[in-house]
């Protein structure tokens, strides 16, 4: 019913606006009596055969909703109805930023793909805080923290370690993104020595809690086999619990859509569709380089139960959803949940 009737019709909106419009609709469902737990009874699907252990976290499915859809955490305990295993929140940055320009959000229904330029859109680390210190469900969550657009990169560690510090009691574990190409300069933090020093400083303050939460590193799909061995060694020096590949590209190869119409665009990172190939790839260099010391969360095209099954066979332990969320409706992660137990 979902690609029949609701999407063609969501479709003929604004993206974002479109979004917002979700957002409060799940909002305004969950007041309604008896509505959650339908929902959670449509799109819940378990099994003990889907339970994880990652990084010392226990998953109750290995399907989760990527950073970017629930950028201030206030979505969680209606996610979570949904069949996610897990909810990775934000980008969040230290202060509130409005992000880059309208419009900057645009569907690419040829191929099944999104291109956005949202630039770190959210109301600040301390709001996601405080949301998640009032969340009601167990569900894991993760807290996925950048910079803000006008801090200089050379300052870049203390706008990470203020939001490690706002969020390190409500969420499970963290991811450092410095692979978005929405925030200017922000990729250039992907270089061997500044990610090697952001890393380590970030560790030792983790290390230096009673209970450190995992650390993951999320990574561009656009870098080079030799900066993916640099990746490897960077995790193994720094000691952080593993990489999230990948994040958006700035490729605009193979696309169905017209060229002229995606130049016309502009700027933004591509996810969705066109992004499976490429997302398996990475992930099956760094687990086969690596001989699977860390672990890696498959993200980037996964429109399919079948596309998930592709990433966990390069070596992905979890894997995470968003453009497919919007393209494949609500009851994406109960179908790759199904299949991974009848695979």
């Amino acid at each position: 019913m979902y690609k029949i009737l609701i999407s063609p019709l969501l479709f003929l909106f604004d993206a974002e606006r479109i979004h917002y419009f979700v957002a409060e609709v799940l909002h305004i469902a969950f007041k309604i009596p008896f509505l959650p737990n339908i929902l959670k009874s449509i799109y819940t699907f378990e099994h003990p055969d889907l339970v994880q252990e990652v990084a010392g976290l226990k998953f109750r499915n290995p399907v989760g909703l990527a950073a970017g859809f629930d950028k201030n955490a206030e979505m969680v305990d209606q996610l979570e109805a949904l069949g996610f295993g897990f909810i990775e929140i934000g980008t969040v940055t230290p202060r509130p930023q409005p992000g880059n320009d309208k419009p900057r959000l645009f569907r690419l229904k040829k191929d099944k793909a999104l291109i956005n330029r949202m630039g770190f859109n959210n109301k600040g680390a301390g709001v996601a805080a405080g949301k998640l210190s009032k969340r009601k469900s167990k569900i894991l969550v993760g807290g996925n923290i950048g910079k803000n657009k006008d801090t200089p990169n050379e300052n870049a560690l203390d706008d990470y370690l203020i939001c490690f510090r706002e969020l390190f009691d409500v969420v499970d574990y963290f991811v450092v993104n410095v692979s978005s190409p929405n925030t200017p300069g922000l990729r250039d933090l992907q270089e061997k020595g500044p990610l090697t020093a952001l890393l380590r400083e970030l560790q030792k303050k983790n290390q230096e809690k009673i209970n450190p939460k995992p650390i993951f590193l999320k990574i561009a799909p656009d870098l080079t086999w030799s900066q993916l061995d640099d990746i490897i060694d960077i995790v193994k020096q720094t000691g952080i619990a593993g990489v999230i590949a990948t994040n958006t590209t700035i490729s605009r190869e193979n696309l169905k859509t017209d060229r002229a119409e995606v130049e016309k665009l502009g700027a933004g990172g591509l996810s969705g569709a066109p992004l499976t190939h490429r997302s398996t790839e990475v992930i099956r260099y760094l687990c086969d380089q690596s001989n699977h010391a860390f672990p890696v969360i498959g993200v980037g095209g996964i429109s399919s139960p079948g596309d998930a099954l592709e990433k966990i066979k390069a070596g992905a332990g979890l894997v995470q959803v968003y453009t497919s969320f919007i393209y494949e409706g609500p009851g994406l992660a109960s179908r790759i949940c199904k299949a991974l137990v009848n695979k």
